[in-house]
């Protein structure tokens, strides 16, 4: 219905630019001696006025639809461009236009001499379009020397004030983990979970790929998405980007988390390191899931059924429910035994965490 209104304004418009048209060539004709007003009877002026009008008419008539798919792409485009910005990028690039259109203003008057009225309007709009292309494009590359949340910040607000939910990025490892569907069906994370697009890309290619492990993992992650935002009503927003698509997806997720000020979500080992580093946010599933596995004290005892024989000559390896490995001294060859054990050191790292013990007496 739009596009058949759009074409019928189209055709319309047609309409007067061909009675326009006729009109500015009889202004032109005035000025000599044939003019048609004059020399030809009101019959022929009317006809000539009609036939312009329908000539023009069904011309943009018939063109209407390439000029309305062109419209509509280039609005569909410039959407996607605009849903793709942060807000900081939105600000920044309208305080760089606001700089260049008022330079621009001021620049024009130096010109107002130059006696050819059209050169003057080529020149006036070159500057305004130049000097504004160059504020947007600066601003927005210098976004990150503008702090947008100081300017914001309200000088009289009280530490309730200051609280907030952040956007929490999932990366690709996480989403195939699948536990962060646990984590959310806790109800303990109340923030909006930012999927970008290229974190989407890349599970699309894991789960299309030949290797039947690779593809397994692909589509456990997406239907690990589909049931956080299914059986769980999340709130799960597709973040579009325009980043170069030779950057790895590491430097992407850095790169986003620092544009928004959102949190990475992840159990890769080395982006959590590289993350720090740079002052990125993370929560480590690892980590999380460590801090809620009973903390096991030296001098405790337990009992612990060995699994199989550890590398060292006397070791045996048992697990907890939890999947916590304990390694026992002196639990070799007692593989299948259930034994009573004493816990001596805890070591605890990102990766997870080991218990070493020895046979209690």
């Amino acid at each position: 219905m739009t596009k058949k209104l759009a074409r019928l304004g189209l055709t319309v418009a047609g309409f007067a630019a061909g009675v326009g048209i006729c009109a500015g060539v009889y202004n032109i004709l005035k000025t000599t001696s044939a003019d048609p007003m004059t020399t030809l009877p009101p019959w022929a002026n009317l006809l000539i006025y009609v036939s312009a009008a329908l000539l023009f008419g069904i011309i943009f008539f018939i063109f209407s639809p390439m000029v309305i798919g062109g419209v509509t792409k280039f609005i569909k485009r410039m959407e996607k461009r605009l849903a793709a910005l942060s807000i900081a990028e939105i600000i920044t690039g309208v305080f760089g236009l606001i700089v260049g259109l008022l330079i621009s203003f001021l620049l024009t008057g130096l010109i107002k001499e130059i006696p050819s009225a059209w050169i003057r309007l080529s020149i006036n709009v070159l500057i305004y379009v130049a000097l504004a292309w160059l504020g947007v494009s600066v601003a927005t590359k210098r976004k990150h020397e503008i702090n947008i949340n100081g300017i914001f910040k309200r000088s009289g607000s009280t530490k309730h004030d200051k609280i907030g939910v952040r956007s929490l990025i999932l990366d690709t490892s996480v989403i195939i983990d699948g536990r962060i569907y646990d984590i959310c069906k806790t109800g303990i994370i109340d923030g909006t979970l930012v999927i970008p697009e290229f974190v989407l890309v890349e599970l699309r290619h894991i789960a299309d790929s030949a290797d039947d492990l690779k593809r397994s993992r692909g589509r456990r992650g997406l239907d690990v998405l589909n049931m956080i935002q299914k059986d769980l009503n999340k709130a799960v927003k597709i973040k579009h980007t325009n980043y170069d698509e030779n950057m790895e997806v590491d430097s992407k997720l850095l790169k986003l988390a620092l544009e928004t000020g959102g949190k990475i979500v992840t159990n890769d080992f080395n982006l959590n390191k590289v993350a720090t580093v740079q002052g990125v946010d993370v929560i480590n599933i690892n980590d999380l899931a460590n801090a809620v596995k009973p903390i096991a004290l030296p001098g405790e005892k337990m009992d612990v059924q060995i699994i199989k024989d550890g590398k060292e000559p006397t070791q045996g390896i048992g697990y907890l429910d939890d999947g916590t490995m304990i390694v026992v001294e002196d639990g070799k060859g007692k593989v299948g035994k259930t034994l009573k054990v004493m816990v001596t050191s805890v070591l605890q790292t990102s990766a997870g965490r080991m218990i070493f013990a020895k046979i209690a007496e």
